[in-house]
């Protein structure tokens, strides 16, 4: 195979990574993987209680993030199109010149909505837990190294999804496929163990559902983390693809 084009989409958490996951899994094309970075995280971690399932990952992944990368990552899956769905908060405690070799991309959502959708299922949830903070060192880095990497946010993909996702195809020079669109209802064989977990709302799509604003209340316990996690946020909002 002549060009391989290796996607690491780098998510917070509760940012329809899934659906996006989901959505690349229909082109025929795409071979996708589902955050094969986890078990090398948990185990750097030194508390792992906010993690459910943490016990299976462990033992059903590897751990050995650098032969993660070696053998899965850089590695040659019979596909041309890669999609490596990632949490960028597991990037953690690794070399990262792979990147040189890797399509990065962004995923962040306005934490006004992330951080009440994902603090019901964490304890003690901080800047470390969520990404935004991750994001722009991330940001950061690849820019350093020559890269200008993509932004999506789930807000404009799901307003218009055949828009923001047609435009990030084209930015990173691969066709766009209608069939990124929809998919059937279920799991799929490439989800995590954790996706009992976390996974419910995407098992019962089929595909991106519509954007509907909250409507409740900012919880007041969250203030002082959105308040942390503003500023980041709003240096990848400016960035993102619009819809």
């Amino acid at each position: 195979m002549s060009k391989i084009t290796r996607i690491c989409l780098w998510s917070g958490p509760r940012n329809v990574s899934t659906a996006l996951m989901y959505s690349f899994a229909q082109r025929s094309d795409c071979k996708v993987f589902d955050e094969p970075l986890y078990a090398h995280y948990l185990s750097k971690i030194p508390v792992r209680a906010n993690h459910p399932g943490e016990d299976d990952v462990i033992a059903t992944m590897e751990n050995d993030g650098e032969k993660v990368v070696r053998d899965l990552i850089l590695g040659d899956h019979g596909k041309p199109v890669l999609f490596f769905k990632h949490m960028v908060h597991h990037l953690l405690q690794l070399d990262r010149a792979f990147l040189t070799e890797t399509v990065n991309v962004l995923l962040t959502r306005d934490p006004v909505e992330m951080l009440p959708s994902f603090a019901p299922q964490m304890q003690n949830l901080g800047l470390r837990d969520v990404g935004y903070k991750q994001h722009v060192e991330l940001l950061d880095y690849l820019k350093s190294i020559g890269q200008n990497p993509p932004v999506l946010d789930s807000k404009q993909i799901l307003l218009n999804p055949r828009k923001v996702l047609g435009e990030f195809c084209e930015r990173i020079e691969i066709p766009f496929d209608e069939a990124m669109l929809h998919w059937e209802m279920g799991a799929r064989p490439e989800d995590g163990s954790w996706a009992k977990f976390w996974y419910k709302s995407v098992h019962k799509s089929t595909g991106f559902g519509q954007y509907v604003q909250k409507s409740e209340p900012f919880p007041e316990a969250l203030q002082p983390l959105l308040e942390e996690c503003q500023p980041y946020y709003e240096q990848l909002n400016e960035l993102a693809i619009k819809a």
